[in-house]
């Protein structure tokens, strides 16, 4: 995303101070991981925290999962229990924006994530991101979908019932009040 808009120092601040709370009350999904090292990167790369912004602020409720020793990022993913709900009624790409003829949705996930600076979860993510808690219980997520799949019109989705994750699939023209997305930063 070209001319990202950046934090000033207050609001850096200020998200940091929520990001340290959250990282510090769920220490399982993120053993062996240092908060100040983890401040020191988001403190390094203020293009990165305006991202993290939007995904607060759409009530994802971004915290660390994981480190990538090859590329030396630290991943973050929304943690809210539920689908963020600043990012649900959302068809899943431009196309299937595009190809609706009425009642169309504000925007796309697709589109949204790009606007945000980061990536919808993919499958294996959103299974990864279940097993450090229960999540979707009442809600989905568009999760990344192959393009053999979107070419023919379709989209995927996951949630989580009986214990079990699930995928499923819909046309991608179709929003849900209870159906948003996931997104992953990498920083």
């Amino acid at each position: 995303m070209k001319n990202k808009p950046q934090l000033s120092a207050e609001q850096q601040e200020e998200l940091i101070k929520i990001l340290k709370t959250r990282f510090e009350k769920n220490p399982n999904r993120h053993e062996n991981i240092k908060w100040e090292d983890v401040q020191k990167k988001l403190e390094s790369n203020p293009e990165k925290l305006w991202s993290l912004n939007e995904m607060e602020s759409t009530e994802g409720e971004p915290d660390v999962i994981g480190y990538d020793k090859k590329t030396n990022e630290y991943i973050f993913i929304d943690c809210s229990l539920e689908s963020p709900k600043g990012r649900r009624s959302l068809c899943y790409d431009r196309d299937a924006l595009n190809s609706r003829k009425g009642n169309k949705p504000t925007n796309s996930a697709v589109d949204l994530a790009n606007e945000i600076g980061i990536e919808i979860l993919d499958e294996e993510q959103y299974r990864e991101l279940q097993s450090l808690g229960n999540f979707d219980l009442k809600t989905s997520s568009w999760v990344k979908t192959p393009d053999e799949i979107r070419k023919l019109g379709g989209a995927i989705f996951c949630d989580k019932r009986y214990n079990t994750v699930f995928l499923y699939h819909n046309g991608a023209e179709s929003y849900y009040a209870a159906r948003g997305f996931r997104g992953v930063l990498r920083i």
